[in-house]
């Protein structure tokens, strides 16, 4: 059975003729998604632009799954392929769609496209300059679309109900330097948010990555948290028991703010008062001024 979103490039590949190269794939996705409210994908500012880590799992599964070629460079439906997306006449018919009034340009004339209309997804390519060696107007565009670092401190964030890409582009937009991860275990059935995975999205958008599991709760101890009262009891005793063991931790948490960073801790939950690492941060603000005072994303 194949994803919604692995029927989406199915589709639209069969709508480019059957084979496409990697980039007018991911440039034409990335246009098609800014046209719908809940796009199947997301993306970041990569070495050549907008750039989906999600769409790339994928096409590795549609790969192992014989529905497009193994060439590294293309993406081209196998006759398993067009099988596979022949009776899915809706997604079909939104990709001819798209495709019929999609832009002309292929190759580098499409990524030039793509930064002239969003600089900010520009703003980590590496080819920005070769493109626009003759304007220097998009060239500052993209410089001034550019995410600065943020106000050395703490923030929060979860990864429930956000793809890898959104979630990396918050941490872009709120000027996060490095990412703290307080995870006991950094293990996710979610796409992008186990450790390796994690730590190299993070690594490909400037944004350093530090694990500490020392500041983790184990798994076990969070079975049948049914109520805001479960999750406050635990972390009561997490606070008691666990958290006053950790000074070197967050002595070394503390360090990095007045090093300059501005560092984000992370879990699972999306709401911080469902997660341990609002008691981190909590205490960091306590032990080390209202300056580590958290924002939370």
């Amino acid at each position: 059975m194949l994803f919604e979103r692995q029927k989406l490039l199915l589709a639209l590949v069969e709508a480019l003729g059957g084979c496409a190269s990697n980039t007018d794939i991911q440039k034409l996705m990335f246009l098609w998604t800014r046209k719908v409210s809940e796009p199947a994908f997301d993306f970041v500012p990569y070495r050549f632009g907008a750039f989906s880590f999600t769409s790339y799992a994928d096409k590795r599964k549609l790969v192992e799954r014989g529905f497009l070629g193994d060439d590294p460079n293309t993406w081209a439906l196998t006759f398993a392929g067009r099988d596979a997306i022949a009776k899915a006449s809706s997604v079909r018919e939104r990709a001819a769609v798209f495709v019929a009034k999609a832009p002309v340009e292929r190759g580098d004339a499409l990524v030039a496209l793509t930064y002239r209309r969003y600089p900010f997804f520009a703003t980590r390519s590496e080819i920005a300059a070769k493109l626009f060696a003759d304007d220097p107007q998009s060239l500052a565009r993209i410089k001034a679309a550019q995410p600065l670092p943020g106000t050395p401190g703490i923030v929060t964030l979860g990864y429930e109900g956000r793809s890898l890409e959104r979630y990396l582009v918050l941490l872009m937009e709120s000027g996060v330097t490095l990412l703290c991860d307080v995870r006991r275990n950094p293990v996710s059935r979610r796409y992008g948010f186990a450790r390796s995975t994690l730590s190299k999205g993070c690594e490909n958008v400037g944004i350093r990555y530090v694990h500490m599991p020392e500041l983790g709760i184990a798994s076990s101890e969070r079975k049948g948290l049914n109520s805001q009262a479960d999750f406050d009891a635990l972390f009561e005793t997490y606070e008691r028991e666990s958290l006053p063991a950790q000074s070197d931790a967050l002595v070394i948490i503390a360090q990095w703010v007045k090093e300059g960073h501005r560092v984000a801790l992370t879990c699972f939950e999306r709401l911080p008062h469902q997660c341990h690492r609002h008691c981190v941060a909590e205490a960091l603000e306590r032990d080390f001024g209202t300056e580590f005072a958290p924002d939370h994303l």
